[in-house]
């Protein structure tokens, strides 16, 4: 594609440029890919130099000319180090060098993503699910019914990714990546025959400080919770849930007509909210579309039997919102059995009917999938038009995503399960369900990331003293921070409710060494749950990348203690 027409796609958040560095130069040149890396740039390529946390973009310029970029959006103005750096890179080409300035060089490589890849999302039904928690595996619920009911779809996970094939693990920490990933991947869906893109979407992912959901034409989203998290990049609870909340405000900036397998269609646009969170409401007056709703009446969540914490009152349903209602939820260690009904179904002439009563099993532990499983039969219905009832019986087919209460099990006279729960909701949302089974003690292993949210970290260790026998606190993600004083930051909660440090609280901060001290403290009927990593690929360091896959690991301790 050429320079100018990708330029056209944010030309009104082009500033003035000054100095003999900035400058258009030849824009009838060929665009060959885009990069936001200096070390991913290849020849003809437009490179993105995006603001960081400890440094700006504009210091990798002139790497990025070595390599080939032919053009450079950039935001801010050189120091002169850079000045003298971009020269000399530039010196050693023989072509001409197109800087362009801009306000917000992270904020237009969505529109001129969208542009380079041919607007993708306008030639698909696009779903998006936000939430603290359930974002990964009610994604990949919908993919999979999406596909059990006849449909090619793709999608975008923290976990996984599709191009409408068969899943493949998501390399990346990021859940929701940059713009230009996302529409390529999109891209890649159409190209492939997709039908439908169901997309993960972060609060990072859409906020409008990163955008990179900006341009993506969504058609439904849902809405799963909100929780404390995230604050060392939203501020305040009040910024998080509004940025989540975008999901639903971008169902109104489309017209949802779309080309999808070269048909115009009319793609149904809608929101789906979780009646049992306080901000339902709250995403419910983002949109003017229609939005439908699902609830457990409290059976499966937080409050469902035992809590660490005073339950709060259910919000009040609207008496005009369609909503799924499960009862007789039924959880075990390898599967989960409920009833849906309608209970707002109403006639021609407005008067209610009574729900059918649809029974739903499916091979997921854990009572809360009964709401990732709700919200994706509703989604898919809605947009497919395919009766619950017909979805009712592919749910028997879904499969768990990786890392989400799976059990490892190697003939140990103990349970052994690795979750990605990481926050003091998620906590008391696993935790409940897992101790009124357990004949023994419950032993956690977890941490926090490092360079992210310090308020939960007490707050994760009260709740995980509460509920659990034995805590050992080991690295999730430290990054910039020392591992151990990170983890005393967890430890202080858990003292509090009564822990004590070398009898029942441990910090153990090497994660490996955690995991085979968890296993060798375990005894029969105990339940192990090894919290916070899950499917990431690595933990991050200050000074490395180490790679590690928490499964395998887990699976070679018990190894060693003689378990095959």
């Amino acid at each position: 594609m050429k320079l100018e027409q990708i330029l056209k796609s944010f030309e009104h958040d082009i500033t003035d440029c000054e100095g003999n560095l900035c400058h258009f130069g030849e824009l009838n040149q060929e665009i060959s890919g885009f990069a936001f890396d200096s070390r991913d740039v290849r020849s003809g390529n437009l490179f993105f130099a995006l603001p960081g946390t400890h440094t700006t973009g504009n210091v990798f310029i002139p790497a990025a000319i070595k390599a080939g970029a032919v053009a450079i959006v950039f935001q801010d103005s050189f120091d002169e180090k850079t000045k003298t750096e971009i020269k000399d890179a530039i010196s050693g080409r023989n072509d001409e060098i197109v800087f362009v300035k801009v306000q917000d060089s992270r904020f237009v490589m969505a529109p001129a993503s969208a542009e380079f890849y041919g607007n993708p999302s306008k030639k698909l039904g696009i779903i998006g699910v936000t939430g603290t928690e359930g974002k990964s595996s009610t994604v990949a619920f919908i993919w999979q019914l999406l596909r059990l009911a006849g449909h090619k779809a793709g999608f975008i996970s923290t976990v996984q990714y599709s191009f409408g094939e068969e899943a493949i693990s998501n390399p990346q920490h990021q859940t929701t990546p940059e713009a230009p990933i996302i529409q390529h991947h999109l891209a890649e869906m159409v190209k492939n025959g997709c039908e439908y893109a169901v997309i993960e979407s972060s609060s990072h992912g859409l906020s409008k400080k990163t955008n990179r959901t900006g341009n993506i034409a969504y058609d439904c989203g849902i809405f799963m919770n909100v929780t404390l998290e995230h604050l060392e990049f939203h501020k305040t609870f009040d910024q998080y849930r509004d940025d989540k909340a975008n999901l639903f405000r971008k169902l109104d900036e489309n017209d949802h007509e779309k080309t999808i397998l070269g048909k115009k269609v009319k793609v149904p646009a809608f929101g789906i909210v979780n009646l049992e969170d306080p901000s339902a409401s709250y995403f419910m007056k983002a949109t003017k579309q229609p939005v439908l709703g699902f609830t457990t009446e409290g059976k499966a969540g937080k409050a469902a039997g035992e809590s660490s914490l005073e339950a709060a009152p259910l919000p009040k349903i609207p008496e005009e919102i369609p909503y799924l209602l499960a009862r007789n939820i039924a959880s075990a260690r390898f599967g989960l059995t409920f009833d849906l009904t309608e209970p707002n179904v109403v006639d021609s002439e407005q008067k209610p009917v009574p729900g059918k009563m649809i029974h739903v099993k499916a091979p997921l532990p854990g009572a809360f999938n009964a709401y990732n499983i709700m919200a994706a039969m509703t989604a898919v219905s809605r947009l497919t038009g395919t009766s619950l009832e017909l979805l009712a019986p592919l749910a028997e087919k879904l499969t768990p995503v990786k890392g989400r209460m799976t059990v490892v099990d190697k003939g140990q006279p103990f349970e052994l399960i690795v979750d990605y729960a990481h926050t003091p909701s998620s906590f008391e949302t696993i935790f409940p369900p897992v101790r009124r089974r357990c004949r023994g003690r419950m032993i956690c292993l977890f941490g926090s990331g490092g360079e992210r949210d310090t308020e939960k970290r007490p707050l994760q260790g009260a709740v995980a003293a509460r509920f659990c026998d034995i805590v050992i606190l080991a690295d999730e993600d430290p990054r910039g921070e020392d591992p151990v004083k990170l983890l005393k930051d967890i430890a202080v909660g858990a003292e509090k409710e009564g822990k004590v440090m070398g009898n029942n609280l441990f910090i153990t901060h090497d994660r490996p060494q955690a995991i085979r001290q968890a296993l060798k403290l375990a005894r029969k009927d105990d339940i192990v749950l090894l919290l916070g990593k899950s499917h990431e690929n690595s933990i991050i360091y200050k000074d490395r990348v180490m790679p590690y896959d928490e499964i395998a690991e887990a699976e070679k301790a018990l190894s060693e203690l003689g378990y095959k």
